[in-house]
């Protein structure tokens, strides 16, 4: 991805979080410079991986296949000092905008319809060896159980919500014609390092083309730009 489009899709987001009245810790607007002076203050949000999260999937289309997130909390598998077992995102979903088949080793998450267009999620049951089972699937939406063939597909509408325990293959996208939806995540520890399987191999995080100087940096940018 080019720098300048990554630049153009955060400062849609900032827009599109505003329509929502959804705010964003301060630190969401450090400039690199900020991120500089602050240093061992932030700590917190560097190794938990906290902020702005752009990826194309390796697509080189993003509007086609892509997401944009924002991690508001997290905690740390890796630390047994951390007591934060609980994670928390917020997602801009455009329409027929595409989060490919994965599912995740032990992340269970709870996938909230917060605003705007209707969520599109399909569902799979994984095999032992990780690919599609062809069992009906069972899923929780707000607290009503409710069983779907294999690869199903619910639609959650505003103000709806899904349960998604570990090793549940799903994808998601924007209902067509319905408008950019705003999805909140809650979930146990997220680590987008090994707990993501993904049906078909992707790139989860996007190789980026330095056109223009970075507007805000990217939570896989911490430790290349940050002095020391």
């Amino acid at each position: 991805m080019r720098r300048s489009e990554i630049n153009a899709l955060l400062r849609d987001a900032w827009a599109f979080f505003d329509t929502y009245r959804f705010r964003l810790p301060e630190w969401a607007a450090w400039t690199p410079a900020d991120w500089a002076a602050a240093g061992a203050a932030a700590s917190e949000v560097v190794q938990h991986h906290l902020g702005w999260d752009i990826t194309d999937f390796g697509s080189g289309d993003f509007l086609r296949i892509g997401l944009l997130l924002f991690t508001v909390r997290n905690g740390d598998l890796a630390d047994p000092t951390c007591r934060k077992t609980y994670a928390e995102k917020v997602m801009i979903v455009r329409e027929e905008q595409l989060t490919p088949l994965h599912f995740h080793h032990q992340k269970m998450e709870d996938i909230i319809n917060r605003g705007g267009g209707d969520l599109v999620i399909e569902l799979w049951n994984s095999t032992a060896g990780d690919g599609c089972a062809d069992t009906p699937v069972r899923v929780s939406i707000d607290g009503v159980e409710r069983t779907v063939e294999a690869g199903g597909r619910v639609e959650l509408r505003p103000g709806q919500s899904i349960t998604l325990p570990p090793r549940l293959y799903h994808a998601f996208w924007g209902a067509e014609g319905r408008g950019t939806v705003l999805v909140g995540e809650v979930s146990s520890v997220n680590d987008d390092a090994t707990d993501n399987r993904f049906y078909e191999p992707v790139g989860r995080f996007p190789a980026i083309a330095e056109d223009e100087p970075p507007l805000h940096l990217l939570c896989t940018e911490y430790p290349a730009l940050l002095p020391g």
